[in-house]
């Protein structure tokens, strides 16, 4: 006889910032690659996930243009074709976060 107790999985755990849901173009560029769009489908403060028009590749170095700010350099986590999760290599200010998501800086 085995018996167990479980809880259901909650992805929000593994996570360590909040991510907010957004929709805004940007800039990206990596080595071979010349400068080309994208668009941001949310963000947090350690990351973003980006629709691309090319695809990226795991471990792939990136410089992200963000609006209103200066490139921001990323690692691609995982990629599923036109998809991409990225870590920031620093993650971004709370004020610079909340302004992208949208979200009142008081």
């Amino acid at each position: 006889m085995f018996a167990a107790e479980f809880e259901p999985f909650d992805e929000d755990n593994r996570r360590r910032s909040t991510r907010a849901p957004v929709s805004f173009g940007a800039a990206l560029k990596h080595d071979g690659l010349s400068r080309t769009l994208c668009t941001v489908v949310n963000i947090s403060l350690h990351g973003v996930r980006l629709q691309t028009y090319s695809p990226l590749k795991r471990g792939m170095i990136i410089w992200l243009t963000l609006p209103g700010l200066e490139p921001a350099m990323a690692e691609v986590m995982w990629s599923d074709d036109y998809s991409a999760g990225c870590e920031f290599i620093r993650p971004l200010d709370e004020q610079s976060f909340r302004r992208l998501a949208n979200i009142d800086v008081r």
